[in-house]
């Protein structure tokens, strides 16, 4: 159905695809995959009109075909899911599945027509839990990947691209998509499928296609590879283990404590973390793993309880008391954007008045593995490892006696993961209590040295380090 071959493009000079071949089939699902900077991306782009090719040809049907925009792209049925949805929250379903291209009666919006055949697209997909009029903001992550699915099926869409698909979905929504997945290729649509997660590559992909580097690394049969050799395609060396060792000498002093916590979406806490250890929260969306945090970090304070250091009513008291969150949405929440490095690492030393740090803030960089150590460089320019990094660097300037993660490697490549769990072991056998919030169960498991589990914004209980993948979803499901 699409062939693309010796796709090359630079930007300001630099070359970041250079003569990448793609061969997809009808009716198949074809990961591509690749560390940050690989040129995935750029190559989803060419292919959906937003970017045109220095070099190469595109062939849809065996049709030779040249995009100068997007609208193009959707005519010849090509579609794109980004991550970041595009819908607009205000409107229903209907309005935004045929958005600037509503059908027309009379001079006039034909409201019923557009609603109906909505209704017909949400019912090819199997989905019968909300309708044309309702309105976008009130459905889930989930729900809204729908209505960009369905969208895409009434622009007669026979590729579709879905980038990085599952990063703002917690687990138990994620067999969902696999589901409109296998729909789609069952009605002979081509799904080009990129992310990081390698469990979603293999329990979807038929052939993978790796690049690195701007270049094609190779194409296979997803059969015939298994995780290790994936990783090494992907980042050219092996990984040993996804997941440093744990520290062998046990855990220290208690650095924070909570007793019977609680506020208007917690209840009865009880936690304490100490020195040298790491301490993972799991549960299932909804179940207050990152109300947890904010709780902690002053954000959305603890109403009742006891805590030790004393109970923050602001972010404020908590960076004083040594606490620092990473926050779950680095873009929203955690950078700005538009500024440098170097301004992104001492914005907490800046707001506190705290001195900056000793070692200077370029050693900092090289600590966190940011690649390359920039300071000059503006965030939005780098890939989101390498923002991450610098989230961890801006923490790191005020040394926070504990650190709470929220998500530490959501939409990060398998390296940039690696080196982020690196840098995580170190900071706990230096001291530091962290805890660690993760909807990827290898990850939480790997990492952890003992799981607390959250279910209805109370603790359902704790795990040793170790444990199963289905002892944390018993007591995270538990009814």
């Amino acid at each position: 159905m699409l062939r693309m071959t010796g796709i090359g493009k630079s930007f300001l000079g630099v070359r970041v695809l250079g003569g990448v071949d793609l061969e997809v089939s009808a009716g198949e699902v074809h990961a591509v995959v690749g560390e940050n900077g690989a040129g995935k991306s750029t190559l989803m782009k060419i292919l959906a009109g937003v970017h045109a090719p220095d070099e190469g040809t595109i062939e849809i049907d065996g049709r030779s075909v040249a995009f100068g925009h997007p609208v193009e792209a959707q005519r010849a049925g090509v579609a794109i899911i980004y991550q970041e949805l595009t819908l607009l929250p205000e409107r229903t379903v209907a309005e935004n599945v045929f958005l600037g291209r509503e059908p027309v009666r009379r001079g006039l919006v034909d409201r019923a027509a557009m609603e109906t055949a909505t209704g017909e697209l949400l019912k090819s997909l199997g989905e019968e839990s909300f309708g044309p009029r309702d309105l976008v903001r009130r459905l889930s992550v989930a729900r809204q990947q729908v209505v960009e699915i369905a969208k895409a099926l009434s622009l007669n869409a026979r590729i579709v691209v879905m980038d990085e698909p599952t990063a703002p979905l917690a687990d138990h929504e994620v067999e969902l998509l696999y589901t409109l997945v296998r729909r789609l290729t069952a009605r002979g649509i081509a799904v080009l499928y990129v992310s990081h997660r390698l469990r979603e590559i293999f329990d979807l992909a038929d052939r993978i296609t790796v690049l690195k580097d701007g270049a094609r690394v190779t194409t296979t049969e997803a059969s015939s590879l298994d995780t290790a050799g994936l990783v090494r395609l992907m980042v050219g060396r092996e990984l040993d283990s996804y997941y440093p060792p744990r520290a062998a000498d046990p855990p220290g002093e208690v650095l924070l404590s909570v007793r019977g916590g609680g506020n208007a979406r917690l209840r009865d806490i009880d936690l304490d973390l100490r020195a040298g250890e790491i301490v993972g929260v799991a549960g299932l969306q909804g179940s207050g793993r990152t109300e947890l945090a904010k709780a902690l970090f002053g954000a959305e304070p603890f109403t009742t309880g006891e805590m030790t250091p004393r109970r923050p009513r602001s972010v404020r008291e908590a960076i004083a008391a040594g606490i620092g969150l990473v926050t779950e949405d680095r873009k929203a929440e955690g950078l700005l954007l538009n500024q440098r490095v170097r301004d992104n690492a001492l914005l907490v030393a800046r707001a506190t008045g705290a001195p900056q740090p000793r070692t200077g803030v370029e050693r900092l960089l090289e600590r966190v593995r940011l690649s390359p150590p920039r300071p000059a460089q503006e965030v939005r320019l780098l890939s989101g490892g390498n923002q991450q990094k610098v989230v961890l660097a801006k923490w790191m300037t005020v040394a926070p006696r504990v650190l709470l993660f929220d998500e530490p490697t959501r939409g990060v490549d398998v390296g940039a993961k690696a080196a982020i769990h690196d840098l995580m072991r170190e900071l706990s056998q230096d001291g530091m209590a962290i805890l660690m919030i993760s909807s990827e169960l290898p990850e939480l498991i790997g990492m952890s040295d003992r799981i607390v589990v959250l279910r209805d914004g109370r603790l359902a209980g704790e795990l040793p380090a170790g444990s199963t993948e289905e002892a944390v979803m018993s007591l995270a499901a538990a009814s």
